[in-house]
């Protein structure tokens, strides 16, 4: 058993988003993402979505980000707001507070 907190060693600044596994076994992945203003555009390509084998139920724990699907649709969350995206559901973030850390919590099942 391990105890630990979703809000320890978030570092002062983060330059690149930080991706950290918290958790995983054969059928589920857990991640805490810590993003700092950052968005899927500041990686390499506009045209750079996630499309991901598994699905995922992503929850703000803190601050906010804006998600884009493929075809246009947005979803605000902020804290204490999830969803879930089935696998190959085509997805970026176009925004994350530039102010205050985002603290993602991912389930990937």
């Amino acid at each position: 058993m391990k105890k630990d907190n979703i809000f320890s060693n978030i570092p002062e600044s983060i330059p690149d988003e930080i991706f950290e596994e918290v958790l995983s076994s054969e059928h589920v992945r857990i991640e805490r993402i810590i993003s700092g203003g950052h968005s899927s555009n500041n990686r390499s390509s506009e045209d750079d979505w996630y499309d991901q084998d598994e699905g995922e139920w992503v929850l703000v724990v803190q601050g906010e980000g804006v998600l884009e699907f493929e075809g246009g649709e947005e979803v605000r969350l902020a804290a204490g707001n999830y969803v879930n995206i089935p696998a190959h559901k085509k997805h970026r973030v176009t925004w994350t507070d530039p102010d205050k850390e985002t603290i993602w919590l991912a389930v990937f099942y």
